[in-house]
């Protein structure tokens, strides 16, 4: 089930308005990144040398071919091309360039500046996978991992702070009262809201760590969050515990940035865990290198086993507890091929009802970053005064909470007045990183 370019007027984000964020996107971001990704995959030729001998360099000099050939349609503005490798997804991505074909029409062809931005921008990321998959032995070589690693290693100073400040509230956790249980919950989630800034796509791979104290900032910080709902997520919490109801609450994190973001999802996992708010996490990430810095289960491991090893003792407590979690199943880790199309989700009971069944079974589903809200929202150019709960246009599997910060020029639900004020202020409100939001929507149908 595909949705048109435009839902009741609302046109889909894209390349064709020049000067806008979709544009510099594609004219700037996405070519430095595609240099980037060729540039990686360059200097491990010596590594695939070793491991696979002249077949790796082979392989290698392929891949960064067809990466050149991309990056040159990209630049040029050449029509998009159906996907050749054997990946489970061709099929799905192949049917989802038809249907594009046939929105655009006869008039035009589906290509970078024309179409939508949400969907060339997966595009060239799938591409990526592709020039890799067609080109064994180095199929399986992640091309983000140096970033998302590097990441990790330079926030560790604010991931000491976090596991210290999550260690003291275990030692009391049955004390505590529901209001300081609250006060911590509310910390915890502004902490993985802000984790969001840590994004490698947006800054096209620079060094994007966190390295101040997460929770000193919190205060400071308040201030630029547009949209909290914070109380609505935690009374959806506490009011499924108190149903009286048989049986486990279980909270979905659908995830977005491996490094210091991944680390913050973790810690509120855990809280949630411990405080018994919640009896099972289930974290959703991508089955490939996606956008940069995603998380893939590799990543998911690697991060927990980083955090084990650590030489400071509360972060690598904190690691043998999650190792813990995942060995018991209170977390399992997931990936759908869902997760790496284009689809907007409002698709997804269509598309994918296996994965839309699987949210049915939530209490509460966490959407982490900015690709899930353009996504929840369809990536169109809504008036920010809409509610989200229009936006999201029938895709209710669970009660649902977006956790964003703003780097895309997308947003819903906000105040009437509000974005104009923004706008008149800071041309760039929309896309710095500097404001957020905490979203919520009920599965019910608007009250």
């Amino acid at each position: 089930m595909a949705a048109d370019h435009t839902v009741h007027g609302v046109p889909s984000l894209s390349a064709k308005v020049v000067g806008s964020f979709a544009y510099l996107t594609v004219k700037d971001r996405l070519p430095t990144i595609l240099t980037k990704v060729i540039d990686t995959i360059h200097r491990n030729k010596n590594k695939f040398f070793e491991e696979f001998g002249e077949e790796g360099i082979q392989a290698e000099k392929a891949a960064i071919s067809l990466l050149s050939k991309l990056r040159n349609e990209l630049q040029t503005d050449k029509p998009v091309l159906p996907l050749t490798d054997d990946l489970e997804d061709v099929d799905s991505w192949n049917q989802y360039l038809q249907r594009q074909q046939r929105l655009e029409g006869d008039q035009e062809l589906v290509s970078w500046f024309k179409s939508p931005w949400l969907y060339v921008e997966c595009y060239m990321y799938r591409r990526i996978q592709e020039a890799l998959r067609l080109n064994p032995p180095i199929s399986d070589f992640d091309v983000f991992n140096e970033g998302k690693t590097q990441s990790f290693f330079e926030s560790q100073q604010a991931m000491i702070v976090l596991c210290t400040y999550l260690e003291g509230m275990r030692k009391n956790i049955k004390e505590l009262s529901k209001s300081q249980l609250s006060e911590h919950f509310n910390k915890l989630l502004q902490v993985a809201l802000w984790g969001n800034k840590c994004d490698l796509s947006i800054s096209a791979g620079q060094d994007n760590s966190q390295k101040v104290s997460p929770i000193d900032s919190l205060v400071s910080l308040k201030p630029f969050i547009l949209v909290d709902h914070s109380s609505m997520v935690w009374s959806t919490l506490i009011s499924t515990q108190n149903s009286g109801r048989t049986g486990s609450v279980r909270v979905d994190i659908v995830l977005d940035n491996a490094g210091f973001e991944l680390v913050t999802d973790l810690v509120l996992a855990d809280f949630l865990v411990s405080s018994g708010l919640a009896h099972e996490i289930h974290f959703h990430g991508k089955s490939f290198p996606w956008f940069v810095s995603d998380v893939t289960a590799k990543d998911f491991q690697w991060t927990i086993r980083q955090m084990m090893a650590a030489n400071h003792m509360w972060m690598s407590r904190s690691g043998v507890q999650w190792q813990n979690y995942v060995k018991e199943g209170v977390w399992s880790y997931h990936d759908h091929p869902f997760w790496t199309q284009p689809h907007e989700f409002c698709d997804m009971a269509a598309d994918a009802p296996d994965l839309y069944a699987t949210l049915q079974a939530a209490d509460l589903v966490l959407f982490k970053g900015d690709l899930n809200y353009r996504k929840l929202t369809g990536d169109r150019d809504w008036k920010y005064t809409v509610g989200f709960h229009t936006a999201l246009r029938g895709f209710r599997p669970a009660p649902l909470c977006s956790l964003r910060t703003l780097k895309a020029n997308v947003q819903v639900g906000l105040q009437p007045g509000q974005g104009e004020n923004l706008s008149s202020q800071e041309v760039d409100w929309m896309t710095s990183g500097k404001y957020a939001i905490i979203q919520f929507n009920s599965s019910l149908a608007e009250q």
